[in-house]
This record gives C-alpha cells, structure tokens and sequence, in this order.
C-alpha cells in the first residue's frame, strides 16, 4: 500500500531537514561548522539541580509510575513562580499542569480544542509547533502578524469578520521566536479584551520569560485582570535553567483548558520520570543565581555577535530578548531567499542558520542565528561571514550558475 495518511499529508516537507543534511555531509568531510542552526542551550544544567536528581533517583520508589498532571510540589513550585514572578494567585489543583516541554503542552492542548475545520490564529512567522499542532489535529490556521503593533487588533478584526465559523484560539508568543519581539502589558490588556469579547481563547507561549536583556522582564499575559477566563500560558525550564533535554514544562490559567489538557494526558502519559519532577522543583523554589547567569551568557554573546556582524557589513537589530538573532539578509542576497542563503552561508562560511522561511513565509526574508556557540567560536563565524561578504560578487555568480546548471 502506497496510500499517504490523511495527517502527513497536511505536514510539509520540514525546511530544517535540507540544512541539517547538507551540515551533516560537510562535518563528515571534515568541515568545522560553527552551528548557530538549533535553539539547543550548550551549557550544563546547574548542579544543584542535577544534585537533586541524583539524590532522588535512589529511591526506588520514584522509579514507579508518575503523575500525569505532575506531581504536587511542582505545581505548587509553578504556583509560588507566577505569585513572585508575576503577582499572580494560580491554584496548584486547579490552573497548573505540568507537561513534557512546552511544545508537547502546546501539541496537546491543540488536540484538545481543535475539530475538523476549527479556526485557528497564528502568527507568522512562527515557532512551527504554534501552527503545525493545529494543523495536525485537524484545524484550519489564519496567519496574523507578529508585530504588537496598531495593525495588530484591525488583523484581529478582520480575521473574526471573514473566518467561517470563526476562530476558537489565537496563538501568542512573547518574547517571540523567531523575531525576539516583545509587548508590555497595555497591549496583552488589548488582546484578552478583544478576545474576550468575541469569545475566543488565547494560548500564550512565555517559553523566554527569564532570557531577556534590557531590564524590563517581559510580562505575564496573566496579569491582566479577567485574562484566565479565557487565557492559558505555557512556560518551559528549557531556557531558563539549561534543561532542554529534561523535557519539563507547565501549562498554567484557565481551568476549562487545563482540564482538557490534563484529560488527553491522562490517556497519552503518566507524567515526567519523578527525579526530573523533583529536581525542576529545586530548580524553581531554589537560589536563581544561575538564571542571572543564563542572561549575561547570552547578552555577552548577543553582543559580540552583533556588534561584530555590524563591522562586517551586515547589520542586524540588537534582540532584547530570547537567544535568537532574527538578522534580515543582506540586500546583495535578498533575492535568493532565505534557505539559498542558508546553504550558502553553510558552504562558503561554514557557519549554520536556520532559514527563516521555516517559521513561515512571512520570515523568507530573515535567517535566525541562535546565540548557543562560544564567545571564542562566535568570533570566529563573525571572521568567516566577513570573508564571506567581502567576496559576494564572486559568491553570487557562482551560486546563480549552480542554480542555473540544476534547473
């Protein structure tokens, strides 16, 4: 049988894969290639959380079965976070949940609420889990933008006016990946009013609540008074605490969302391995000196990046927050698009990036560049890019005649 299952066949091919491929050959022939392509932290979890997991998985009896919805002291934990971090009163049983990262919560919450046809709002360009979770569950999605600007309410209108039925849950994301957009509280107030008033529910992604740079933590769409009758929010201790590969995350607000979240878990998972539980609530509840730590990593990097990327011709707004660059291509490339640049950066600088046209089309003019190198190897893909920029001419013709002797 050579059928294609109805899912896969809403499922693009996945624009990383070519990328990834083409960095795998050039590293198995003996290529350096300094990889800014994957939002992947290169630094260890904190000891003192790696610790508690250690101590913990002695006892035989976290070895067991857990708890789907987490176990009780990580969503007390979760709780006493948002009341310190955001004055926000969240009741542990109740508007917390605890998931395995929040990509699966995402994934899962969009199986959840999405029927056959549902409409869906989604920025774009967008991290692809916000999209593709609904898309996979069988839900139709309608991009809006990802400026917090005045067009973004008139996008929201016009959305509700021409979408049939109309939408059931817009997607936001700040601090944004890909763009490292920010918004403030007015501007969340904006949103949960409209969409309260239209009936619609917001699923706010605050995986980078604790990276930013600037001064100013980026706020809890929470806050806003009234938001969790209609608001649930996913954070991660991915970031963070440098835990990307413990798979730990939380889905927190309103109850009617968490229920339905913790019923498709029920059937799907009985919750994170119990030592990773345990040592996340350390993480959460312990001394935060790692996390001040996390950002002055990434500002450091931020800057050496930036500053040297400007020296070199190629300018690129300052990220105020995440651990992502979203650097416009250089106007003498623009016409190749961000996976021909992408490729192109990988072959003659040796440098990787993820195109942007992988967060949506919207994004085919960008490349995003994770700041997860050291200083020492970020310089050195700042020396590569220079070579590389100084050449174009050269780069240029000879990329256009491999792309005219493929055609």
């Amino acid at each position: 049988m050579d059928q294609e299952f109805h899912r896969i066949r809403r499922l693009p091919p996945y624009v990383f894969a070519e990328v990834n491929a083409m960095k795998a050959r050039a590293r198995a022939e003996g290529e350096d290639i300094i990889d800014f392509g994957m939002g992947n932290p290169d630094q260890p979890t904190p000891q003192h959380i790696v610790d508690k997991l250690t101590e913990t998985v002695q006892d035989p009896r976290t070895h067991r079965y857990s708890n789907s919805r987490g176990i009780p002291g990580l969503r007390k934990a979760v709780s006493a976070y948002y009341g310190r971090r955001f004055g926000v009163d969240i009741d542990p049983n109740s508007e917390t949940i605890v998931t395995l990262g929040s990509k699966e919560g995402l994934a899962n919450l969009a199986s959840a609420i999405s029927s056959p046809g549902d409409v869906m709002l989604v920025p774009n360009p967008s991290y692809p889990i916000h999209p593709f979770g609904f898309i996979i569950a069988g839900a139709a999605v309608r991009n809006i933008p990802v400026r917090p600007d005045k067009e973004f309410i008139p996008a929201l209108e016009r959305a509700v006016q021409h979408s049939v039925p109309k939408p059931t849950a817009v997607v936001l994301n700040y601090p944004n990946n890909p763009t490292a957009e920010l918004v403030d509280l007015d501007f969340y107030a904006q949103v949960v009013d409209f969409c309260r008033h239209h009936g619609i529910y917001i699923l706010s992604d605050l995986a980078y609540a604790e990276v930013y740079f600037n001064g100013n933590p980026p706020p809890s769409i929470l806050q806003v008074p009234g938001a969790k009758d209609i608001a649930v929010e996913f954070t991660s201790m991915s970031k963070t605490y440098n835990m990307p590969g413990w798979r730990i995350g939380f889905a927190t607000g309103n109850r009617r969302l968490i229920a339905a979240l913790g019923r498709i878990k029920s059937y799907l998972d009985y919750g994170a391995f119990t030592p990773i539980q345990v040592a996340a609530t350390a993480a959460l509840n312990g001394p935060q000196d790692c996390v001040d730590e996390m950002r002055s990593l990434y500002r450091e990097r931020r800057n050496v990046l930036i500053d040297g990327l400007g020296a070199a011709g190629w300018d690129i707004p300052s990220p105020p927050a995440t651990m992502f660059a979203w650097a416009p291509i250089p106007p003498a490339f623009r016409h190749l698009g961000s996976m021909e640049f992408s490729k192109l950066l990988l072959r003659e600088a040796c440098v990787a990036v993820s195109p942007g046209v992988g967060f949506g089309e919207h994004g085919d003019d960008f490349v995003r560049i994770g700041l997860v190198e050291n200083l020492h190897r970020t310089r050195q893909a700042v020396r590569n890019i220079k070579s590389f920029l100084g050449n174009y001419d050269k780069v240029i013709a000879d990329a256009e005649r491999q792309r005219a002797a493929a055609v």
